[in-house]
């Protein structure tokens, strides 16, 4: 059985859970006792704050601590009389050498170290955005999966150094970042697929009715496509919705995705009547009509065009 933790322990162990550093045990028993504590869970959160404020800290030293520095190494090597062969260790030795010179120094040394630690953790992700060419480590999290829940949540399944869950309702800012990251996964059209599923509950907002679209424009996978075309449907009159949907049946490689493109941008009406088209659908038809090859795509444009007068053909 594991052992619980009390308000102390827990606290010691705040900067490894801020940086993912626990063991899934370890973790288990903290989380456990924050659950119960709100002392520490206040504790946890001032915690963060600090953290939050040292991340914010850019490094700005000053133009002339350069030239200063260099002006003292001179100085120093001109007078120093001890063996010119220490100098010529790399500056980690002679550092190393420095702070073993005696007990009195050692213990300021552990410190040092510590701290060269800490802000060489802090300074890596600023001197990477700040060099051309630096490798840049993604943190972002892999959803590996996502699934309605029965009260109506959505459950949702995020692979990090450990594979975590995270249930929350579609309103929930932080389960929408989740799915619209899932619906762009390249690697999983199933996900991909239930993700979008789930967005299409969503789709008066703007950012993820932008997804849809994209998805819709160029998702390698048709099923994904015709999902996203869903979530669509009663944006049909948004221009950026009827671009994607004329390129769709302009150019989808899909039979079925180009007739449900037809239908969403011309839907029949009762007596196999038509709305008025404006030219410029006229038009897309026509064009289709001159690129088409599956006979039932053929006749559903032809059909649309006779019943609103306008010829088959361009001239």
């Amino acid at each position: 059985m594991n052992e619980t933790l009390d308000c102390a322990q827990v606290r010691m162990h705040f900067a490894l859970l801020l940086y993912g550093e626990l063991s899934f045990d370890e973790e288990e028993r903290v989380e456990s006792h924050l659950d119960g504590c709100g002392e520490c869970r206040a504790a946890l959160e001032r915690e963060k704050s600090l953290h939050a404020a040292f991340d914010s800290v850019a490094a700005e030293p000053p133009a002339s601590l350069l030239r200063q520095c260099r002006a003292e190494l001179a100085a120093a090597l001109h007078h120093d009389q001890g063996p010119v062969s220490s100098w010529n260790k790399g500056w980690w030795d002679r550092f190393v050498d420095l702070l073993g010179g005696g007990a009195v120094l050692r213990p300021v040394g552990a410190g040092a170290l510590i701290l060269l630690g800490f802000v060489g953790a802090k300074l890596t992700p600023f001197l990477n955005e700040s060099f051309t060419g630096a490798s840049q480590a993604s943190i972002a999290p892999h959803v590996s999966d996502v699934e309605e829940q029965p009260d109506g949540s959505v459950r949702v399944v995020v692979d990090e150094t450990r594979q975590r869950t995270i249930t929350g309702k579609l309103d929930d800012q932080r389960i929408r970042s989740l799915l619209l990251e899932a619906a762009r996964d390249p690697n999983n059209s199933g996900l991909r697929a239930d993700s979008v599923a789930l967005l299409n509950r969503r789709a008066q907002s703007a950012e993820i009715r932008g997804v849809l679209v994209y998805l819709v424009g160029h998702d390698q996978n048709d099923g994904v496509r015709l999902k996203a075309m869903e979530g669509l449907k009663p944006f049909v009159a948004e221009p950026d919705v009827r671009g994607v949907l004329s390129q769709a049946l302009l150019g989808d490689a899909n039979p079925g995705v180009r007739t449900q493109a037809i239908e969403l941008l011309i839907p029949e009406q009762t007596g196999g009547a038509f709305a008025n088209l404006d030219p410029a659908m006229i038009g897309t038809l026509q064009e289709s009509m001159l690129r088409e090859r599956n006979e039932s795509v053929r006749e559903r444009c032809e059909r649309v065009l006779q019943a609103v007068n306008a010829s088959a053909e361009i001239y």
